[in-house]
């Protein structure tokens, strides 16, 4: 793809990483490669530092420039033979972080807390961010198929990365240097999908016609979208009635409400659609009111009865909702339900169990109102991305390996949800090892730095309690494998247990998560001296009714949110392998355990829930400890 700044008649391609407003990493040799006129001869010049180059037979050319010191703008020139001089302006040198992972690095500043705050004081033009469109491949490709750089501003960061951007404006303060953002990110992904087939022990040719056969399965559902969505005009739409008691909505199609509605014939459909339904009451239930549920609505609506609006909600797409509905909204007999629903990527609709859509009047049963609902898309897009984050390689071979050889100065990681599972959890160590080594190799920086973002706390709905540490949690089981990956040099993880939404699987507080990510930055890619971690379990000693936990050495000491000596969180376990609550002191660097149900413990679990609410064992400069188990049964 040419830049925008080439002439007509340029011959020269570059990366989309070198366009206007790039960041290009300080201190490190400089690759810079294109495509030209096959044999042509290519001088590169950046800041009085040039290089040549014969582009090959496909055209393909490379050039090393020494290393930088950080400063600029600058122009990058490329010349072909000698011509005009393809531009690449306001290049600055400073410090460049890849930011990859699912939707928590995914999410957006419009989103996050206090944004409205964060973004009209957005105006460090030296934090930049570079996002990489969610596309995909069944081969590895030189090229992205989109994306530019954006200074942060008021009018441009509420589509950044919020952690990635909160994360990059701490480190701006402290080095003092540009830093770039590079965000290749895809809500939903498994790990497998980020990992070259080669990797992950695939045949290449395997996944290369899987993706054959996903594009053509692909064509033929967009097809059948496109003949749903023309039996309306999908310009000019007013939707201004639609939410009103008396709108004929005849010609609406109709779909199974709980389900996506992907699921209903509108597969990869992004966008606005509504939903109307209707239920009936007695003249007593309509006066006393009534709540309505409408299940889980991916990603937000606004829910009207009989055109009086009673409920709203944003971003929450794995929130039952559940509104009451005052008497003056409702009358006796037939009253009529619409629901806008707004859908920003992935599944979209209502879904969720059944007995999540109801209507009940005062102190009666719940009346089900699942069923098949009136349903009409309004202003929509169709793409048919959105199970590819799900297939193994298929995003590392087009949003991973076009990045290379971009030098950065480190990763930071924030994935994990999507492998949480019984089946999956525990792999998961292997594979997310597995994944930093290639990448570190793909960089040829056997060294790079590596951040992640422990899973937040989080009610998933798979959590046992009272079960063996090896079932009980799988969140718990893949914190465990994302603490045992800090085995590989160069590593480090936030803790996050304490900041998450037990309700919402996106929390909000994407400041604190990008302040510790900075932290790690600081002392593994930075070799500050400071405090970046929490407490890390060491080992356990056993003896008679009493367990002593250790933790390893740290200049700041243990500590319990809310004061005093007594921690929670811990539980004991016998030969029966069952755990119960355990009594917590803190003395020192150890924890002193006991509890009345374990005569003689054999093993002690910190934290070990999808949600660890009582968990409360810091360090004496806030920061959480890390979930552990002494056992690994």
């Amino acid at each position: 793809m040419l830049l925008a700044t080439q002439t007509v008649q340029a011959k020269i391609a570059l990366p989309l990483l070198f366009s206007d407003g790039a960041v290009v990493q300080r201190d490190q040799p400089l690759p810079i490669w294109g495509w030209a006129t096959p044999g042509a001869r290519i001088e590169v010049a950046l800041d009085g530092r040039n290089a040549k180059a014969t582009a090959s037979g496909d055209g393909a050319w490379r050039v090393e420039l020494p290393a930088h010191a950080a400063g600029g703008p600058y122009l990058l020139e490329i010349r072909e033979n000698g011509g005009d001089a393809t531009t690449v302006r306001d290049v600055l040198v400073g410090d460049v972080w890849l930011a990859s992972g699912q939707s928590n690095m995914e999410w957006p500043v419009a989103q996050a807390k206090d944004a409205e705050r964060e973004i009209a004081s957005a105006s460090d033009s030296r934090i930049r961010h570079f996002k990489v469109p969610k596309s995909w491949s069944g081969q590895p490709q030189a090229r992205l198929t989109g994306g530019q750089w954006q200074a942060a501003s008021p009018q441009t960061v509420g589509a950044f990365s919020a952690v990635g951007y909160f994360f990059a404006r701490e480190l701006r303060a402290k080095t003092g240097v540009a830093i770039g953002i590079i965000d290749s990110t895809w809500g939903g992904s498994r790990i497998e999908a980020w990992t070259s087939a080669a990797t992950q022990g695939l045949d290449a040719q395997a996944i290369e016609r899987q993706a054959r056969e996903l594009e053509a399965r692909d064509q033929n559902a967009m097809a059948e979208t496109h003949a749903r969505l023309a039996r309306w005009p999908q310009k000019g739409v007013d939707t201004s009635r639609w939410n009103r008691a008396d709108f004929d909505d005849r010609d609406w199609d109709r779909i199974a409400v709980p389900g996506l509605w992907e699921g209903g014939g509108y597969n990869g459909m992004d966008g606005e659609a509504w939903y109307r339904a209707s239920f009936t009451l007695s003249d007593a239930e309509a006066k006393a009111g009534v709540v309505l549920g409408i299940g889980r609505i991916d990603d937000s609506d606004i829910a009207w009865v009989n055109g009086q609006q009673v409920g709203e909600t944003r971003m929450q797409y794995n929130l039952p909702r559940q509104y009451p509905v005052p008497s003056q909204a409702l009358h006796a007999g037939v009253n009529q339900i619409a629901v806008r629903v707004q859908d920003f990527g992935g599944g979209g609709g209502i879904h969720g169990d059944a007995s999540e859509v109801f209507v009940q009047p005062q102190g009666a049963a719940k009346r089900p109102l699942d069923g098949a609902w009136k349903f009409r898309p309004a202003q929509v897009s169709v793409a048919m991305v959105d199970d590819k984050n799900q297939y193994p390689a298929l995003l590392y071979n087009q949003m991973i390996r076009p990045l290379q050889p971009y030098p950065v100065r480190g990763t930071i990681w924030y994935q994990g949800e999507a492998n949480a599972t019984a089946a999956d959890a525990y792999r998961y160590r292997d594979q997310f090892a597995a994944m930093i080594q290639e990448w570190r190799g793909d960089w040829k920086q056997p060294a790079m730095p590596f951040l992640w973002v422990q899973l937040a706390n989080f009610i998933s709905g798979g959590d046992v309690a009272g079960e063996s540490a090896g079932a009980g949690s799988p969140w718990a089981l893949l914190r465990e494998s994302q603490s045992h990956t800090l085995a590989l040099p160069a590593t480090a993880q936030a803790v996050a247990i304490d900041i998450g939404d037990p309700k919402d699987i996106h929390p909000l507080d994407k400041q604190e998560v990008g302040h510790r990510l900075a932290l790690a930055a600081r002392h593994v890619a930075y070799g500050e001296s400071l405090v970046y971690s929490g407490p890390v379990y060491r080992v356990a000693r056993f003896k008679g009714r009493e367990a002593r936990v250790e933790f390893e050495p740290s200049a700041s000491a243990l500590a319990v949110r809310g004061g005093g000596d007594a921690a929670h969180g811990f539980e004991l376990a016998g030969a029966d392998r069952r755990f119960h609550p355990a009594s917590a002191i803190v003395k020192g660097n150890t924890i002193v355990l006991t509890s009345a149900a374990v005569a003689q413990p054999q093993a002690v679990r910190y934290a070990w829930h999808d949600n660890p609410e009582q968990a409360d064992l810091i360090n004496r400069d806030g920061l959480p400890a890390s979930p552990f188990r002494s056992d690994a049964w």
